[in-house]
């Protein structure tokens, strides 16, 4: 059976280029619909948070705005309650080994831009699921964790990959890219990623190799069916 290890952020905000701090945490949909996919594949599922803390979801993510509606709202609610059991007493990312599993699979919302930007525990799990030949999946704000990754000469991993994240001009319409201390697109960019994006919240996923990443909510459903077909 297929194995999937979920990174999910351990942040609760977002601090902000005044100081300040926005609630944020997980994305709903960039959770529940790839989780829902591979379940009904029948993969094997496990969380893990850094330190091992309940993950939290961004409010916002629930909102019938951010899902085309209250009726797509509720069935994304209904659907994390159905599997909050086990979401909220996650393995600690520190003692995960990712060589254990099929995939990982990193949900976006801006959590990650606070921790697994930053976090080396999780960018060093990326370069070996990376060299090991794991699938890597990162969605939406989720690349910013494959900034944490480094080899033991300091170069990046995920040099001359090509793959998308959550665009400028997203940030910009999302109102978030003049208070951001800095933008996901640019750091791939200036890293050395063959970044690609289409329009603003268009679907749209991009396969290197064995790293699937996905720019928006919207592309969830597609990129976890990619990566079924891929194996």
């Amino acid at each position: 059976m297929p194995s999937v290890l979920f990174v999910l952020t351990g942040a609760d905000h977002w601090t902000l280029n005044d100081g300040t701090t926005h609630p944020t945490g997980f994305w709903a949909e960039e959770l529940a619909a790839p989780h829902r996919v591979f379940t009904q594949a029948g993969y094997d599922i496990t969380f893990a948070t850094p330190g091992g803390v309940a993950p939290t979801v961004d409010a916002a993510s629930l909102a019938a705005e951010a899902n085309g509606g209250q009726e797509q709202a509720d069935a994304i609610a209904s659907y994390l309650a159905s599997i909050d059991e086990t979401l909220r007493i996650p393995a600690r990312l520190e003692d995960t080994v990712p060589t254990s599993y099929d995939i990982v699979f990193y949900p976006g919302g801006h959590g990650p831009m606070e921790d697994l930007a930053v976090n080396a525990a999780s960018g060093r799990l990326l370069t070996a699921a990376l060299d090991s030949g794991t699938h890597v999946a990162v969605l939406c704000h989720a690349p910013a964790a494959l900034l944490a990754a480094r080899r033991e000469d300091g170069s990046w991993p995920f040099a001359d990959y090509r793959l998308t994240g959550f665009s400028n001009a997203e940030e910009t319409q999302a109102g978030f890219a003049a208070k951001a201390p800095w933008l996901l697109e640019n750091r791939l960019v200036e890293l050395g990623a063959q970044y690609s994006a289409a329009e603003p919240w268009a679907v749209h996923t991009v396969h290197d190799r064995t790293l699937h990443t996905g720019q928006n909510p919207a592309s969830s459903e597609q990129l976890a069916r990619e990566i079924v077909a891929a194996l």
